[in-house]
C-alpha cells in the first residue's frame, strides 16, 4: 500500500536542492583548481592536474546522483542488511595489509595507485540507511534501553570502532555524530543521552590520550602559537588566510597562502583559501548555500510519506550538515584539527562522489515529499 502511495505522489525532485548542489559543486571545481594550481604545476608539472580530477569526480557523481534519484528510495531500504554487510567487509579489508593503502597515517583507502575508495565514506551512507530501517521498523522499543536503544548504539560503536583502527577519528565522529542524531528524533530517551555522553566523554578522552598526534592537535588548538612551526601550523596558515580577506576578499586566484604556506590547501583547508579570495562575502555566500541544503532537507524529511523517508533524509542532511560545521569550525580556529573535508568543495574522489550519491537519495525522496 505504501509503495501505491508513493507511486500516486512522484513528482519533480526539488528544484532550491538542486540549485544548492550545483552551485556549490561549481565553486569547489574553481575553488580546486585556484588553491592547488601553484601545488600542482610544482608537483605534477600541470597547473590543471587537481582541477582536472576534481571535475572528473564531479562528472562521475553527478551521473550518480542523477541515477539515484530516479531509484525510488524504498529500494534502498530492501537492500540495507546487504549494503552493510558489503560496508563492512569493506572496513576489514582496508585494515589488511597488502589491501589497505596507507596515506597521511591512516590506512583508509583500497584502491591501485591514485584511483582509490575509502570504505569510510561507504560507511556513513551504508549505516544511515540501515539504521532509519531499523529505526523504524523498532519506532516503539527505542524508548527502551536494552530492546531499542541499545541495539542501534551497539551497531554504531561497532562500526566506529573499525573506523578508529584505520585511524579517522574525524569520520568517525560524523558517523556517529549522524547516527545518534537520528536515533534521537526517532524518540530515544534524553536520560538515555544524558549517561552515554558521559561515557562518550571519558572514551574521547580515552582515544585523544592514548594517540601523542591528538594531544598535540588539542594542545595546538588552544595555543596555536606555542608550536608555530610543528602541531600549530596548519591552524596559523589558515588563520593567516581567513584574516586578510577582510570583506571582500583579495581577488580569485590572489591566495598568498597557497604558495606552500598552507599545506594541501585544496582539501581539508580549501574553506581558508576562499575567505581570502572572495573574502567574508564569498564565505558567507557559501554558508548561505549550506544552509539552503540544510533548509530543503529537513523539510523533505518532514515531508516524506513514511519514517524510513523522514530518517534517511535526516540521515543524509545531518551528515553533511555536521560535516561542514567541522570543518569550517576547524580552519576557523574553533576546533582541533580533524582532517575532515568540506563537503562538495574539498579535492576528493571518494568523498565528492558518495556525497553527490547521498543527495540523489535526498533528491528521490523529495519526489515523494509533501513540500
Amino acid at each position: 500500500m505504501l509503495q501505491s502511495r508513493t507511486k500516486q505522489l512522484h513528482k519533480a525532485p526539488d528544484l532550491l536542492l538542486i540549485v544548492a548542489i550545483f552551485s556549490l559543486l561549481l565553486i569547489g571545481v574553481i575553488m580546486v583548481y585556484s588553491a592547488s594550481a601553484i601545488w600542482a604545476t610544482y608537483k605534477f608539472d600541470d597547473s590543471f592536474f587537481f582541477a582536472k580530477r576534481q571535475l572528473l569526480f564531479a562528472g562521475a557523481g553527478i551521473v550518480a546522483m542523477f541515477g539515484f534519484m530516479n531509484i525510488p528510495y524504498l529500494t534502498w531500504r530492501n537492500s540495507s542488511k546487504t549494503l552493510l554487510i558489503v560496508c563492512f567487509i569493506l572496513l576489514i579489508a582496508v585494515l589488511i595489509p597488502g589491501v589497505g593503502m596507507v596515506r597521511g597515517g591512516a590506512r583508509s583507502w583500497i584502491g591501485v595507485g591514485a584511483f582509490s575508495i575509502q570504505p569510510s565514506e561507504f560507511m556513513k551512507l551504508g549505516l544511515i540507511i540501515f539504521l532509519a530501517r531499523y529505526l523504524a521498523d523498532h519506532q516503539k522499543k527505542i524508548t527502551s534501553f536494552t530492546k531499542g536503544f541499545m541495539p542501534s548504539l551497539s551497531l554504531v560503536m561497532v562500526a566506529f570502532g573499525f573506523i578508529m583502527l584505520q585511524p579517522d577519528l574525524g569520520t568517525g565522529v560524523v558517523l556517529v555524530g549522524t547516527c545518534m542524531l537520528m536515533i534521537f528524533v526517532s524518540g530515544a530517551r534524553i536520560a538515555h543521552f544524558v549517561g552515554l555522553g558521559v561515557l562518550g566523554l571519558a572514551g574521547f578522552a580515552g582515544l585523544i590520550i592514548s594517540a601523542p598526534y591528538r594531544m598535540q592537535r588539542i594542545t595546538a588548538f588552544l595555543n596555536p602559537w606555542e608550536d608555530p612551526l610543528g602541531a600549530g601550523f596548519q591552524i596559523i596558515q589558515s588563520l593567516y588566510a581567513i584574516g586578510p580577506g577582510g570583506l571582500m576578499g583579495l581577488g580569485l586566484g590572489q591566495s598568498l597562502q597557497k604558495f606552500y604556506y598552507l599545506p594541501e590547501p585544496q582539501t581539508d583547508f580549501i574553506f581558508a583559501i576562499l575567505a581570502e579570495e572572495l573574502g567574508f562575502i564569498g564565505g558567507t555566500f557559501v554558508l548561505l548555500l549550506f544552509f539552503l541544503l540544510l533548509w530543503r532537507g529537513i523539510r523533505v524529511a518532514l515531508g516524506a510519506p513514511d519514517t524510513f523517508g523522514s530518517l534517511l533524509a535526516l540521515g543524509i542532511v545531518g551528515m553533511i550538515t555536521i560535516q561542514v560545521m567541522i570543518n569550517i569550525s576547524v580552519v576557523t580556529g574553533l576546533m582541533p584539527v580533524t582532517g575532515i573535508t568540506l563537503p562538495f568543495l574539498s579535492y576528493g574522489g571518494s568523498s565528492l562522489t558518495l556525497t553527490l550519491c547521498s543527495v540523489g537519495i535526498l533528491l528521490n525522496i523529495s519526489r515523494y515529499a509533501k513540500l
